[in-house]
């Protein structure tokens, strides 16, 4: 295993992705690879990208299948033809060093509940579902799996939204036990094991290969801040929160995966409470929550 991520640098600007926040790009490189690129400049700002490589090489190592990650060079002059202002301040604000996810040439969004997606065994799902119970990530669901199929196989993709302690340090200590609400999570119905797969990885998930994982976080991404000292002191909180929560394992399990009835009934409820806080002219205005 590489001791750093490749670093590769941006030769075309193909198209922007805008089916999410964030607008990466799928972008070719020196490397005669493309990527879907994810940049610095998007609003969800660089511990997005640092919960990128944090939770997908952690995974990797885990055995799951997830894109290459590459860092890639990005000068905003290769995207000069794109049209879009809003996109050109978002590319500006990226110059420099950015993130790379393999493109996956025909792959597809893993549907929940559809008759023609992969076989995945409840110990698969269920270590997808334990991962993202140790990392935090509450945003792989039904409405938004952040999971594609490729050659029939399930990849993890967009883990951005994991590692939610990093974004309040001063509560970390209280978040290594928390258990998150993953009962809407997309592997959901697919039986996970999470017990069987605790038994396996929890094991696995020691200080040293956090370590190992999370020196492949550029500096430059991470900014010191109040309560450490420096970048290193940063990057080792980082690893004793991760392991520190394995190490707790059996407090944060998942215990309960929705029906698509308790799905839909919980969905009506949120709906209704949105619905109660608007002023009356705003009524019956469409509730477009998770589309």
């Amino acid at each position: 295993m590489s001791a750093d991520l490749t670093r590769v640098n941006a030769l075309h600007y193909l198209a922007p992705l805008r089916a999410g926040g964030s607008v990466p790009a799928i972008v070719e490189t020196d490397d005669l690879g493309t990527y879907v690129v994810k940049f610095t400049g998007a609003a969800q700002g660089r511990k997005a990208l640092v919960a990128e490589v944090i939770v997908g090489e952690l995974a990797r190592r885990l055995g799951l299948r997830v894109p290459e990650l590459v860092l890639v060079d990005f000068d905003p002059a290769v995207a000069e033809h794109e049209p879009d202002a809003e996109i050109q301040d978002l590319l500006r604000a990226s110059a420099g060093l950015n993130l790379g996810m393999d493109y996956l040439p025909g792959a597809h969004d893993f549907r929940p509940g559809a008759t023609d997606g992969p076989t995945i065994d409840p110990l698969e799902a269920g270590r997808v579902v334990w991962l993202d119970a140790l990392t935090g990530n509450v945003d792989r669901t039904r409405a938004n799996p952040n999971l594609m199929v490729w050659h029939r196989r399930l990849w993890l993709i967009d883990n951005g939204a994991a590692l939610v302690f990093h974004h309040r340090w001063s509560g970390a200590a209280a978040a290594v036990d928390r258990a998150y609400d993953l009962s809407g999570h997309a592997l959901g119905d697919q039986h996970p094991d999470v017990a069987a797969a605790d038994a396996e990885l929890a094991p696995q998930v020691t200080e040293e290969l956090l370590r190992e994982v999370v020196a492949l976080v550029p500096a430059q991404w991470l900014e010191v801040e109040e309560g450490f000292a420096d970048v290193a002191e940063l990057r080792e909180a980082y690893v004793r929160q991760l392991a520190a929560r394995a190490a707790v394992s059996e407090r944060w399990l998942p215990q309960h995966f929705a029906t698509e009835a308790e799905l839909r009934v919980a969905e009506a409820a949120r709906a209704k409470r949105t619905a109660a806080g608007r002023p009356a002219w705003l009524q019956q205005v469409p509730d477009l929550h998770g589309h």
